[in-house]
């Protein structure tokens, strides 16, 4: 009897032996992956930097060949036209074309690159990808690497050569904190009073995006009738359904925002997933400035 005991206390020992073997492989890995992809995504946020722009080699240099180019051609024409031309705000014009020059030269590395992505003061600070489907870039980086990060970007259905309403860009909500996991502290008003702008740069403009929508929603069954699909609405074929969109994330918004917006406002909506139900989703919606 005692050596029954003996063996069963034996067998126990082993097996919460190769349990605790096993959380702690599993445990290490977890590290190992939490850090490599933290450090992954901080190497996209570092590819632009609003202030002092550098971009693989000399791009900041070629931006700014390209801005004093610029600038003599206005100032010959100028000359030849017996005109006077102003430098007043000379600074921040140039602020605002280095930071579509240097999406051009991020476009040379990858031409799906359609923009980036900033809201200041948080991680959230990417460049923007547009591939053919919405499952390419959920899993592949700026890169076209494989990676559990994904991408930001912009809903593959956006038409850029039509007069579109609505930006709407995805995002993972990922627990390292980066890529969209910092949209969801836009649930406290506070976050939103501190950051009501969003900021999104093309090789054509340079613009901001005044938040006027947070709520959380979620993918609805297509049986579920009168509901928000917000992730629907990219170009509006009325001025009654651009109302209807702003309706909607006006009434579902989580807090009230005095900004609205009016038909023939450009919107930015980002999205990302959110756990509080199953299929959640959290989206803020912005209106340019």
């Amino acid at each position: 009897m005692e050596e029954k005991t003996k063996a069963k206390r034996k067998g126990i020992h082993v097996v919460i032996y190769l349990l605790l073997s096993v959380l702690i492989v599993l445990s290490i890995m977890y590290i190992i992956n939490f850090f490599s992809l933290k450090q992954e995504a901080k190497e996209q946020s570092k590819l632009l930097n609003a202030t002092d722009i550098y971009i693989m080699g000399d791009a900041k240099e070629v931006a700014e060949n390209s801005l004093e180019s610029e600038k003599e051609n206005v100032e010959l024409e100028s000359e030849k036209k017996g005109e006077t031309i102003s430098t007043e705000n000379t600074e921040e014009q140039n602020v605002v074309t280095e930071r579509t020059l240097q999406v051009k030269q991020l476009q040379e590395q990858n031409a799906d690159i359609v923009g980036w992505l900033e809201i200041e003061n948080t991680n959230i600070n990417y460049p923007v990808l547009q591939g053919t489907d919405n499952s390419y870039y959920m899993t592949h980086n700026y890169k076209k690497e494989n990676s559990r990060n994904g991408s930001i970007f912009l809903d593959a259905n956006y038409n850029w050569n039509i007069a579109s309403n609505n930006l709407l860009i995805y995002g993972h909500n990922l627990g390292n904190g980066m890529m969209f996991q910092e949209l969801l502290k836009y649930e406290k008003e506070s976050f939103y009073r501190e950051h009501p702008v969003i900021r999104f740069t093309t090789a054509e403009e340079d613009a901001e995006y005044e938040i006027i929508s947070v709520f959380k929603s979620r993918v609805y069954h297509k049986s579920e009738k009168n509901v928000f699909r917000y992730y629907f609405f990219l170009n509006s074929e009325s001025e009654e359904e651009y109302n209807q969109f702003v309706k909607n994330a006006k009434n579902a918004s989580i807090y009230p925002i005095d900004e609205t917006a009016s038909y023939g406002d450009q919107l930015i909506t980002l999205s990302t997933c959110s756990y509080y139900v199953e299929d959640g989703r959290f989206a803020v919606v912005g209106r340019k400035r």
